[in-house]
């Protein structure tokens, strides 16, 4: 199996992605689409956890199932496996997203991360009785926050704010983690980046070629200083993995085969009603238009035509995947959010080809398995093992 040289000694960490608003083997059609119950959802979250990921992402919004009761029907059936769930100012109460933390930290052994989502489509905030423009939202992030974290620290909270006002709040009943689990957030925004500065423990970006992360992460970490605190990066990517990097192009081609100039025409339309700059971000990156989709090496922008949010991929063989992400690190990126479709098999082959020559933090110990001869492959002639007891590429 051929490593990377180390180029730094932070260890990785890996997560999956639970794709609760649906999967399928191409974009933008039901042609391939897959049906996604809490049985499949079950199978990639036991696959990721016994590949060795470090959690799994659960999306939000109103198109996707509700992730806090996914994660709950999970957790019992997975070991190590984190799950990184969303709460939602201006949407839930602070107090009673505190109890819902504390509880489904407690009930998962501590293995859940909070992702702080304050939502960028003003018609599906609408939706959810959410009538706050986009400074408004980061204001009652803001102000959220600081009860929401007082009361996981344990404290009594008083808090007459703006937008929230809290008497006598408290928890009952303490999260394992303490003071609560990490908080990530993504925002591309200025108002974002003063919170993320302020409170957050890991701040998330897009994939974004690499010298547009280096400016946003050299952004918050200045902003971060001048708090007096300092914050760590993740990336949200999706993966195209192949032996070969033309393998790995063919796949990205066949994944939007479907797509006609409409459908991403229609799509483009919904992102640009959004006051989200991150998302406005992402759509320049490509400007709807198919036949420039290759924006930085090994980093494609076709599955932004469609999907809001996270849109770019990393295209390539093991090796080439793995040496892209090591430049994402180069710049400041700890944390990997992938995906890739369908799902199920995806995380499969980045698990198996990938992680094997990545740098991971709680990496699996495969040396126990190897001792009792798998079986890694099929026996040969009903009689013989195959000679190397490897799970990826040698």
């Amino acid at each position: 199996m051929t490593t990377l040289p180390p180029n730094d000694t932070t260890r990785l960490k890996v997560l999956w992605f639970l794709p609760t608003h649906g999967d399928g083997h191409y974009l933008g059609t039901s042609a391939g689409g897959r049906n996604v119950d809490i049985h499949y959802l079950r199978q990639i979250a036991q696959s990721a956890d016994q590949l060795g990921y470090y959690g799994v992402l659960l999306p939000t919004g109103r198109s996707c199932e509700d992730a806090w009761v996914v994660a709950s029907a999970l957790a019992p059936l997975t070991q190590r496996l984190r799950f990184l769930v969303a709460v939602r100012p201006g949407l839930q109460s602070p107090a009673v997203a505190a109890r819902m933390t504390a509880t489904l930290d407690r009930i998962s052994g501590g293995r859940l991360l909070i992702n702080v989502v304050t939502g960028g489509d003003p018609v599906e905030n609408r939706g959810d009785g959410i009538f706050l423009d986009h400074s408004e939202r980061y204001a009652v992030t803001r102000e959220f926050l600081d009860v929401y974290q007082r009361l996981l620290a344990g404290e009594t909270v008083n808090h007459a704010g703006e937008h929230l006002h809290i008497e006598e709040g408290k928890l009952i009943f303490r999260p394992v983690t303490p003071n609560g689990p990490p908080l990530y957030f993504g925002g591309s925004s200025q108002p974002a980046i003063d919170v993320a500065a302020s409170t957050i423990d890991k701040y998330l970006t897009w994939g974004e070629p690499p010298a547009q992360v280096a400016e946003k992460i050299a952004s918050v970490r200045q902003a971060a200083a001048k708090a007096g605190r300092e914050v760590t990066f993740g990336i949200r990517l999706h993966v195209i993995v192949r032996e070969t990097d033309e393998e790995a192009w063919h796949a990205a081609d066949k994944l939007i085969c479907h797509l006609d100039d409409d459908t991403i025409a229609a799509a483009q339309k919904v992102f640009s009603r959004m006051d989200s700059v991150g998302q406005a971000r992402m759509s320049q990156l490509h400007g709807g238009d198919r036949s420039q989709l290759e924006i930085s090496p090994n980093l494609w922008a076709g599955v932004g035509l469609v999907r809001g949010g996270a849109g770019t991929a990393l295209v390539g063989s093991p090796e080439t995947v793995a040496a892209r992400m090591r430049e994402y690190q180069t710049l400041g990126i700890d944390t990997f959010i992938l995906s890739g479709y369908p799902h199920l098999e995806e995380a499969w082959r980045f698990g198996e080809s990938v992680l094997p020559l990545l740098p991971l933090e709680d990496a699996t110990d495969r040396s126990a398995a190897g001792a009792d001869m798998g079986p890694f492959g099929e026996t040969i002639a009903n009689s013989e093992r195959p000679s190397a007891a490897v799970t990826s590429r040698s």
